[in-house]
């Protein structure tokens, strides 16, 4: 079992803002169609499914969710000199977003520009000392009127724009610098465990989802709970590393290196205890490294699924990743390493008995 690098720059490097995932969905099918059953929810998420080596009644449904979409943008209108208005998918913050490259996704093509704003030498001393604000901000993509920008180029509001950032392997190789990490790190883990599951019997029926708009609400999740209706969620996902400086002791969640984050709460779900007690366990057993985080500001798409029906047992497991909603992330590729490995050993104990003592 072990991780492929380019699974990683595969679907990283892959276009998906909420809302348009297909590009990532379509290099999940290829990697997962001789592999599982798939099926869809009428959101537009793909669900693989891997049978264990029996069926029946008490046969328990583990739910492996890794959302598909990522932050970006979309066009909303197209000024008459030829640069682009934006509306943010997803959250952004101000500060990250001036003079990044982007990519428009139009009818015609692709088209590459840079977000920009007025130039700081004609602003007032009162204007320099604030964040510009995204309504104050454009992305130039070289049109000269917007008659090119349409007519020539094809950008139509509506259309889906990407932040550009290729898949890096840093100076330490152990590091790699991609955008989309959030969540394609998650969609990767659900293709690693599936893969790896081949080479064993299990006792239960194991549901990778790649889940749709995510980052604008967790909208997919809740539409796939309802189709895969399962009895245990392990949210695939990234955790929020912040070991940089002006990070107070007290306010340290996660380092890159030291492992898989496991959740302790986050904005959106209280993990079931008895899952979490296990994950714990079963890292100890292996002798994988963990931490324990909570993220009391945001939700992942274990939100929605715990509460599907009468209940689902769903903690979120996350590989720590650095800069999470901007155009640029960073791991360390042991992390995933060992969040792939804690995840498999997870779901091969998750049989039928294991399964109803979560919730006893």
């Amino acid at each position: 079992m072990s991780r492929d690098n380019l699974l990683l720059k595969e679907l990283t490097e892959a276009h998906g803002i909420s809302g348009y995932e297909k590009e990532v969905r379509d290099i999940l099918i290829r990697h997962l169609k001789s592999e599982t059953k798939i099926t869809y929810d009428r959101m537009g998420s793909v669900i693989f499914e891997k049978k264990g080596e029996v069926s029946g009644t008490g046969f328990p449904r583990i739910m492996l969710p890794g959302h598909m979409d990522e932050i970006g943008f979309m066009v909303r209108h197209i000024t008459e000199e030829g640069f682009v208005k934006f509306i943010p998918i997803g959250g952004w913050y101000d500060q990250v977003i001036l003079a990044q490259k982007v990519v428009i996704k139009t009818g015609k093509g692709d088209v590459v520009g840079v977000v920009g704003s007025k130039p700081p030498h004609i602003m007032s001393v009162e204007e320099r000392g604030k964040v510009v604000e995204k309504k104050d901000m454009f992305i130039d993509i070289g049109a000269s009127s917007k008659k090119e920008a349409e007519e020539e180029f094809g950008v139509t509001p509506g259309d889906p724009v990407v932040p550009d950032c290729p898949f890096t392997v840093m100076k330490n190789k152990k590091y790699l610098m991609a955008k989309a990490f959030d969540n394609r790190l998650g969609c990767a883990l659900f293709v690693d465990v599936i893969k790896a599951l081949k080479k064993i019997k299990h006792k239960n029926s194991v549901f990778g989802v790649g889940t749709v708009q995510e980052e604008v609400g967790c909208r997919g999740a809740k539409t796939s709970a309802f189709s895969v209706n399962p009895d245990v969620c392990l949210v695939a996902e990234v955790a929020i590393a912040n070991d940089v400086p002006g990070t107070s002791p007290e306010n340290l969640s996660c380092k890159l290196g030291k492992g898989p984050g496991i959740s302790i709460l986050d904005g959106s779900m209280i993990p079931n205890i008895k899952l979490r007690e296990l994950a714990l366990l079963t890292a100890k057993k292996h002798k994988i490294p963990v931490q324990l985080f909570s993220m009391p500001g945001g939700g992942t798409d274990g939100g929605p699924t715990h509460v599907n029906a009468s209940g689902v047992p769903s903690l979120y497991i996350g590989v720590p990743t650095r800069y999470i909603h901007t155009h640029v992330g960073i791991i360390n590729i042991d992390d995933y390493d060992n969040t792939l490995k804690l995840m498999f050993e997870l779901v091969k104990v998750l049989d039928a008995k294991t399964v109803k003592g979560l919730t006893e």
